[in-house]
């Protein structure tokens, strides 16, 4: 009888043991390296590729690293693209929270529900122009009938588009005079015409200027042959479902660069000379230049 007291003894105290510890591990506070309530909103500016993705993030990564200083509630993330196509699918799926495309994918951004904050730079700049070799014999348009011309991308505005439009108006049928040859990039477009596998290619002033910069000895044996009228510049876009302080705060900082010695040098790695104010509206213009284009020309895409 005293064994089986003592059993049954054992029992209980081991019993009342463990619910004493369910308790207090009931009520006491839980310690975790993870605090969700600390977590930020990520915010992604993707940029449609300009250059390439390392010297896009050269570029503008300090211009990300500026507005996560200024607005330290947020987390903003710099996103690249391989191409305008990986580009453009991106925003037609809503998934980047800030973009940065060309006039015409903001006409496309807009169906799909973002909306201009700004504008990236100046007009006057917004224009496509024809590199050739010193040494092509090249003179007027109609000396690239039967030629091949190289463009970064079939949605390039400035560097495919336009030009293309000033061959047009120049007597040369787009889609029969000539060889159009899509490469990927603004410096692929420039060295096909340095590695002569295209007669001319199409960039605009922005991607010379780096070019020239970074590779003088092959820019020594090109030119500037002719140069397109100028649009309105590229944008920059909210998506519709952001907190409408976040993206004030941007818009802000971003309008207020050129105010400041460091933005000043912010804009210069961008090679943007300013952000302006600007909306929708704006970019109409571009809008009746597609138009007239896929009227006369060629569909966009």
């Amino acid at each position: 009888m005293k064994l089986l007291f003592k059993y049954i003894l054992f029992f209980m105290l081991t019993f009342l043991l463990a619910s004493c510890s369910q308790d207090e591990n009931a009520s006491s506070p839980k310690y975790s390296d993870h605090d969700k309530t600390q977590e930020k909103p990520t915010y992604h500016l993707a940029i449609h590729p300009l250059m390439n993705p390392e010297k896009l993030s050269e570029s503008y990564q300090p211009l990300i690293d500026y507005l996560n200083e200024q607005i330290p509630s947020v987390q903003f993330e710099l996103e690249a693209s391989r191409d305008y196509q990986a580009f453009e699918a991106k925003f037609r799926a809503r998934q980047p929270e800030f973009i940065l495309p060309n006039p015409w994918q903001t006409l496309e951004a807009e169906k799909v529900g973002y909306h201009v904050i700004a504008i990236a730079g100046d007009n006057n700049v917004f224009r496509g122009i024809f590199i050739v070799r010193k040494d092509s014999g090249i003179k007027t348009p109609m000396d690239l009938k039967g030629k091949v011309i190289s463009y970064p991308s079939y949605t390039a505005l400035a560097a495919c588009i336009m030009p293309q439009r000033f061959l047009h108006d120049k007597g040369i049928d787009v889609t029969k005079d000539i060889i159009n040859q899509y490469v990927g990039s603004q410096e692929s477009s420039i060295m096909n015409v340095y590695l002569k596998e295209s007669a001319a290619g199409a960039t605009w002033p922005p991607a010379w200027k780096r070019f020239q910069q970074e590779r003088p000895k092959e820019a020594k044996d090109l030119t500037v042959m002719w140069q397109t009228e100028s649009l309105i510049n590229n944008s920059v876009m909210a998506r519709d479902d952001l907190p409408k302080e976040i993206v004030k705060k941007v818009s802000l900082l971003l309008y207020g660069l050129n105010n400041s010695k460091l933005g000043q040098t912010l804009l210069h790695k961008a090679d943007t000379a300013r952000f302006q104010p600007a909306t929708n509206v704006d970019y109409e213009i571009v809008n009746n230049f597609i138009t007239r284009f896929e009227k006369n020309i060629r569909p966009v895409e």
